[in-house]
């Protein structure tokens, strides 16, 4: 017998039928006609291949084949229980977990927000957090190793993710970091042409190296860039230290030292925008919807802020 063409329901009015002491009494209990639990029964009997009840003046009894079967198909039905108890759980973020990447300025200024109020929501999901480059965290949601990335378009005009949708969470624009004693710093704008001649910090990636090249060449130079750093906050220091200039987007502002400042440049300023990377099966999951709402809503909060 194939156990795949067992009927938790026909289990269910067995169970039933072995409690009320007949089918009578089961087909009360369940809503069904007495003919409804006999039918069922039988089929139970002639998918088993054996006959389960004894049927006795005032009811029935079990067989040794219906004694046999009767602890299993309450295991069985308890399993099943639990599975749609643990299934309701998960949908409604009382049980399961979350596991969520996002790239280093993000983790500085929009997930601490977005984190405290999900856990404070639900703090029955496990939150994990792994930090990374986009570049990094893309194939890690393309391989199920991550549930969800904030990632950001900055090193590259668009993003095409086979097996994952973007969800947008805001438009960062990026900023030119310069030591308070720049001779520029006191411009509310910054022209880009005007830093020519400046010492760029920029991670030493070829990604990274790229989208300043491409942000430079719109004001007709290339970047000298003696100073090759990823982590944004150890870039903010050595332009506080006047050793060059950075882009550095503007999400990070609220997290800048006292002795730099940040500026828009012109005459295009570049921009950047920061999405929630989500494999395509999960775009309606209560925990994916859930963050991404909280994440908007720290995005708001620094737009309020800037």
């Amino acid at each position: 017998m194939r156990a795949e063409l067992l009927d938790p329901i026909a289990l269910r009015t067995f169970v039933s039928v072995v409690e009320h002491g007949s089918f009578t009494g089961a087909a009360a209990a369940g809503g069904y006609t007495q003919s409804a639990v006999s039918r069922q029964m039988a089929a139970l009997e002639d998918l088993c291949g054996v006959e389960l009840f004894a049927r006795i003046p005032r009811g029935v009894r079990l067989t040794p084949a219906g004694e046999y079967l009767l602890p299993h198909a309450r295991s069985l039905l308890d399993r099943l229980t639990d599975t749609a108890r643990a299934l309701d759980a998960m949908r409604t973020l009382d049980a399961g977990c979350l596991r969520v990447g996002a790239f280093a300025t993000a983790n500085a200024a929009l997930l601490p927000g977005a984190l405290s109020r999900f856990r404070a929501a639900h703090p029955k999901i496990t939150l994990t957090l792994r930090e990374g480059t986009t570049e990094r965290l893309l194939p890690m949601v393309e391989a199920g190793d991550l549930d969800l990335a904030v990632v950001s378009t900055h090193k590259r005009p668009s993003l095409e993710v086979p097996g994952a949708e973007l969800l947008p969470v805001l438009d960062d624009p990026l900023l030119v970091a310069l030591p308070v004693t720049h001779r520029l710093a006191g411009r509310r704008r910054v022209p880009l042409g005007e830093l020519a001649g400046e010492s760029w910090i920029v991670a030493d990636t070829p990604q990274a190296v790229g989208a300043l090249n491409a942000t430079c060449a719109s004001a007709g130079f290339t970047p000298d860039t003696p100073l090759r750093v990823a982590e944004w906050m150890a870039k903010l220091s050595l332009v506080a230290e006047g050793l060059g200039v950075a882009i550095v987007p503007g999400i990070a502002a609220g997290r800048t030292p006292a002795d730099v400042v940040l500026r828009p440049i012109t005459p295009e300023p570049p921009r950047r925008s920061v999405c929630l990377a989500v494999p395509r099966h999960a775009r309606r999951s209560p925990a994916v919807l859930a963050f991404h709402a909280e994440l908007r809503a720290s995005a708001a909060e620094l737009r309020q802020a800037s």
